[in-house]
């Protein structure tokens, strides 16, 4: 199946100002690119492009003064499969864990794995450790906070999700990876496109979607707090510790976000 995948974001910004941007489709998914994601900018300014240390692909660029505007339509190639369910993947020990999944332990700003650690244990301690103990974390998530874009906060991190019961997508994915690690499996926050696809349309306007990935049975898989059903059509962007590391855009200036929209859709390959 083909999904065409985009946006189209103004800023105002009060002076010139850096941006950095995470809005390119991950390096895993680019083979899978029909029409390229190249950004348009208006007014035409200078763009360089790296690769993170996770392997993410960054823009940079510096914004003039006054209103800048950003925009991309793309088509990707997907396989129109649903995210995999393997019961049988294994948790592993600590101490056999690859040095580079450490890092997806550790507390961070929107993860406090040592305010949540005594929580989590209550709650899971007696779950069968593996897939299993993962599905129990997106279980207890998925009803314990309530979805609504009203209740959306920058500043939220995992334990204040989980003590006022409420958030955006962002806040299921942060609650659920805190849960993991203080369970001891590794898992990071994921960042990209989500499109109706295969589920009833949500009235809403579409946006950037978050979900995590955990480490099990020498692999990285997927799960989605948020909705807790397997999903077609993922389009990864990026994926890091939280949400801090993955930003659609970072400005360092005073600007104000002024227009935003964001389309995934299946269109047929013709």
């Amino acid at each position: 199946m083909h999904i065409r995948i985009g946006y189209d974001l103004t800023y105002e910004c009060a002076q010139p100002a850096p941006m950095l941007l995470m809005l390119n489709v991950h390096p895993s998914r680019r083979p899978d690119l029909v029409v390229a994601d190249d950004m348009a900018v208006e007014p035409q300014v200078a763009l360089r492009r790296y690769r993170d240390g996770f392997g993410n692909m960054c823009t940079r660029l510096s914004a003039p003064a006054g209103r800048i505007r950003l925009r991309a339509d793309a088509v990707i190639r997907d396989s129109g499969l649903a995210d995999a369910i393997v019961p049988e993947a294994a948790q592993h020990p600590v101490e056999d864990l690859p040095d580079e999944t450490l890092v997806f332990l550790l507390a961070i700003r929107y993860c406090e794995t040592d305010r949540l650690s005594d929580t989590a244990w209550s709650l899971f301690g007696q779950t069968a450790p593996g897939w299993a103990r993962v599905e129990a974390i997106c279980d207890y998530v998925h009803r314990h906070l309530c979805f609504g874009y009203e209740h959306a906060r920058a500043t939220r991190t995992a334990m204040e999700a989980h003590r006022e019961r409420l958030g955006v997508c962002r806040d299921f994915a942060h609650l659920a990876i805190t849960l993991c690690r203080c369970m001891n499996i590794p898992a990071r926050y994921c960042t990209g496109y989500l499109g109706d696809i295969g589920v009833p349309p949500d009235p809403a306007p579409m946006d950037f979607s978050a979900w995590f990935e955990a480490y099990l049975g020498n692999a990285w898989y997927t799960f989605d707090a948020r909705h807790n059903r397997p999903r077609i059509g993922r389009v990864l962007l990026a994926r890091r510790r939280d949400a801090a590391d993955v930003a659609i855009s970072t400005t360092f200036g005073a600007n104000q976000l002024t227009g935003f929209t964001v389309v995934t859709e299946a269109i047929s390959p013709a």
